[in-house]
């Protein structure tokens, strides 16, 4: 995904930083997947390799539900699609926590994302008061 506008339109800022969220969750998890991907001591794989794949489905999962809420006419619609952002922004943050516990050197690279979690959310906050 680029962040780069289609055709004539021009993408908001909050839709522009998900992408931007999505890139970053993506390669994080991809470090960190290698890391504790191999199985432990006792013949089992680490249960915390699905908040890998958690923390890509829901970044990618951001932008287009922004899209959706952007292109609503009603406002119910709107804030039903503003709700669903806000979920998965929650969802992501608390998936960086549980991640900053795993044994890895990816873990390090985490508290940026959340860094950018929380620009992201006061972005999303105004964004979705204008809608």
């Amino acid at each position: 995904m680029s962040s780069r506008s289609f055709g004539n339109h021009q993408h908001s800022a909050v839709y522009n930083k998900s992408l931007e969220i999505f890139s970053l969750a993506r390669h994080i998890a991809h470090y960190i997947s290698h890391d504790i991907a191999s199985l432990q001591k006792n013949g089992k794989e680490d249960p915390n390799i699905y908040f890998t794949g958690d923390l890509v489905q829901q970044s990618i999962s951001l932008g287009p539900q922004i899209l959706k809420a952007e292109n609503q006419h009603y406002s119910e619609e709107k804030h039903k699609y503003i709700a669903s952002v806000q979920r998965l922004s929650n969802l992501l943050y608390k998936n960086c926590e549980r991640l900053e516990r795993v044994n890895s050197n990816g873990k390090d690279f985490l508290p940026l994302l959340r860094k950018e979690l929380k620009k992201f959310r006061k972005l999303q906050h105004t964004w979705g008061l204008t809608l």
